[in-house]
């Protein structure tokens, strides 16, 4: 079972456990590019994502 995916990861500490969650990061409109050192919490705010939803749908893509 993969690790949980907290709203203190940064985007590239997702991105390099778990390569496949670049598509929930594109369809949330999360800057993965010049934005992947932000927390996953901090990067919702910042691009206008739903944290939860966010979460809930990366913790599925990888379990």
């Amino acid at each position: 079972m993969a690790q949980q995916i907290t709203k203190d990861m940064t985007v590239n500490q997702v991105l390099k456990l778990y390569p496949k969650t670049v598509g929930v990061f594109n369809t949330f409109n999360i800057d993965s590019c010049c934005g992947g050192n932000r927390s996953i919490e901090q990067a919702s705010k910042e691009d206008k994502a739903a944290l939860e939803e966010l979460l809930s749908t990366l913790n599925k893509t990888v379990n």
